[in-house]
């Protein structure tokens, strides 16, 4: 018992630690749909855009303790494999990984976990991705399911949805769909024996209809690249939350195949406008966010009183800074969905080793009292020029955005735009 708490508060310890980092790494973050998640054993489905970030955000953000299939070699690595067994980790035995082990062990591990009341996360993609629509899934999740032969189990569909996931300071959200109740097979089913089959396809289609209500889809990027755009001509200006932005897109692709379908004309002439509108924004380095907004003398006063400790933490973290991109850029090797993993790794590892080392400097020079000091000094500092030099980033924009001699005109095209938008949506209606 003694040992089930202390595994239970080194768990709690290390959703904390890797919650406040992914706080950093994401300027906003939303969780939607929190109250449609059960009581009782639990398979949260997931999508997979973005390696290993996706389960560090479930990690933090899922409101119980919640444990992933993980392949088996990471169990044997010194420290990670000590994290994975601190989460309850249920090892997956690949052939390509030469481990020993079998499906079965993996499907018995899993129903321990479910018989006791715990969670269970799977990525029934199988593999994390950067496709416009979501792969055909994997049948693990409704194996699983079915095998647990429960009577309160759920799976729940959950959707991650980045603004722009490769990169440090954009923001991300987490959707839970609707609960899907698993009903218990025979009671004299035998444990471990395989559901029947129509059962796992039927389970299958159920959990990729509740993936496909929260997650965003199209069939190509250039559908997904131009509803983008669209979203953020018709929200300038506004403060939208995170889940009304993924619905405003999710209009505008409806929007996108009904003019495909019934007026292809009309979408090449609105697609060119809001490619040449987006194009004209880029040439002239102005954010279409900014084009009516005020500069704010609370926020310059405030700039300023920050300018001295913003400068500090800029001249310590800079070149860590930049290295982190440098690495994470040669490591990921061109797999986009895997630099912000990268950046994140190489965040948590080589910032400390800085102010470690800097510490050491310190001692050497001025004793250990003001190395102590310093350990905590030189993380606020960085903080503090990171919310600096954000509100410095702004601040310029919203300058060049206010005296640049083409802005009327740029807001004038933006609100045609709108206006079209809109039409097609009353074509849509009638």
């Amino acid at each position: 018992m003694a040992r089930r708490e202390n595994g239970a508060g080194v768990r709690s310890a290390i959703r904390t630690f890797l919650r406040f980092c992914v706080r950093i790494f994401y300027r906003h973050i939303e969780v939607v749909g929190e109250e449609r998640v059960p009581g009782g054993p639990v398979i949260f489905a997931v999508n997979h855009p973005n390696g290993l970030i996706d389960p560090l955000f479930l990690l933090s953000f899922v409101p119980r303790p919640i444990s992933f299939l993980a392949k088996a070699p990471l169990f044997r690595y010194p420290l990670i494999g000590w994290f994975v067994r601190k989460l309850e980790s249920i090892p997956v035995y690949r052939k390509q990984d030469n481990t020993k082990g079998t499906n079965a062990e993996t499907f018995a591990k899993a129903r321990e976990v479910l018989q006791r009341g715990g969670t269970i996360a799977i990525f029934p993609e199988g593999t994390t991705h950067s496709d416009p629509q979501l792969r055909e899934l994997k049948t693990g999740a409704a194996r699983i399911a079915l095998g647990a032969n429960l009577d309160a189990l759920s799976v729940v569909p959950a959707g991650i949805y980045y603004t722009a996931k490769q990169s440090f300071r954009s923001a991300a959200m987490l959707v839970y769909g609707e609960p899907i109740h698993v009903r218990p097979r025979r009671s004299d089913a035998d444990e471990g024996a395989e559901p029947p089959a129509a059962e796992v396809d039927g389970l299958t289609a159920r959990i990729d209809e509740g993936l496909d209500a929260v997650t965003l889809q199209a069939d190509s990027h250039t559908a997904l690249d131009l509803a983008g755009r669209a979203e953020d001509i018709f929200t300038a200006h506004n403060e939208t939350p995170l889940a009304e932005e993924l619905e405003i897109r999710r209009r505008f692709l409806d929007g996108y195949h009904y003019l495909r379908t019934h007026d292809p004309e009309r979408l090449a002439r609105l697609e060119s406008k809001v490619r040449q509108f987006a194009g004209e924004l880029e040439r002239t380095n102005i954010d279409v966010n900014l084009l009516s907004r005020n500069i704010g003398i609370w926020r310059v006063l405030r700039m300023i009183v920050w300018l001295p400790l913003a400068l500090a933490g800029m001249i310590v973290n800079y070149l860590t800074y930049r290295l982190i991109g440098m690495l994470a850029r040669r490591v990921s090797k061109g797999e986009y969905e895997m630099l912000a993993t990268m950046k994140f790794i190489g965040a948590l590892l080589l910032y400390p080793l800085t102010w470690i080392a800097l510490a050491f400097v310190i001692d050497h020079y001025f004793g250990w009292p003001y190395a102590v000091a310093s350990l905590f000094v030189l993380p606020l500092l960085a903080y503090v020029a990171l919310r600096f030099f954000e509100d410095l980033d702004g601040l310029i924009g919203r300058a060049r955005a206010l005296w640049h001699p083409s802005r009327a005109r740029l807001e004038m095209q933006r609100r045609e735009i709108r206006d079209e938008f809109l039409s097609v949506a009353k074509s849509m209606e009638s």
